[in-house]
């Protein structure tokens, strides 16, 4: 089941929104605030996001563009006021997929959400640079900052750093690393992803022996919670 968040204010709009998609099948998710919202949308694994500009705390052009600066590549619909053109253009700037203005049809924003997430399943690609904590990443460029200064990576390293990157919040086991950074004809014992783990640890973590960012998960691997 397809999951949304609903990041609207105004009680019967939220309301009819929620109503609306499940009846379509969606798991739907309401938040009516723009602090509340941001929250949700770095630990929630939604597959789409409606969201208003206008809401209490941070307003959606911050939402989204705190969300693409951090990697989420979720599709976002964007509910603008009724001829706010600026405020189309703005919103697509900061990285929203599309666009609806209040008032709306139903069956408009319906449609919209489909066409979205049908593009957004075949065409979805990893983000290109991601910004956690005081650490800003650019895979594009294969370079790394930490306060503004570069972290100096190995080739290795970095494709490690790139792999948990782009499986965010997921648990990669031991095999999948190996796999991924050094391929399927290699063969290297578990000790040289800790090894290398470790030496990542030691340039992007506060504190290497209490790791916040790249955790270890017993017995199966590690996830990146930046």
């Amino acid at each position: 089941m397809r999951r949304i968040l609903v990041v609207e204010d105004e009680p019967t709009i939220a309301t009819g929104l929620r109503d609306d998609l499940e009846l379509e099948g969606y798991a739907v998710e309401v938040v009516d605030d723009g602090d509340v919202a941001m929250r949700r949308v770095l630990e929630g694994d939604f597959d789409l996001i409606v969201l208003d500009i206008m809401l209490p705390g941070m307003d959606g052009f911050a939402i989204c563009r705190e969300a693409r600066m951090k990697g989420i590549q979720t599709p976002i619909i964007m509910l603008t006021a009724k001829g706010q053109e600026v405020d189309k253009v703005v919103g697509l700037e900061l990285g929203a997929d599309d666009y609806v203005t209040k008032p709306f049809s139903p069956r408009e924003l319906l449609a919209r959400i489909k066409a979205v997430l049908r593009r957004g399943h075949v065409e979805a690609k990893p983000a290109a640079k991601y910004v956690f904590a005081d650490i800003t990443i650019d895979l594009n460029r294969c370079e790394a900052m930490k306060n503004g200064r570069k972290i100096d990576l190995t080739a290795t390293e970095f494709k490690l750093l790139r792999a948990f990157l782009e499986r965010r919040g997921q648990v990669l086991t031991i095999g999948q690393i190996l796999q991924e950074v050094w391929g399927r004809d290699v063969f290297l014992t578990d000790r040289v992803v800790y090894t290398h783990v470790n030496n990542l640890r030691s340039k992007i973590e506060q504190d290497p022996r209490n790791p916040r960012l790249l955790v270890s998960v017993r017995g199966i691997g590690y996830r990146f919670d930046g």
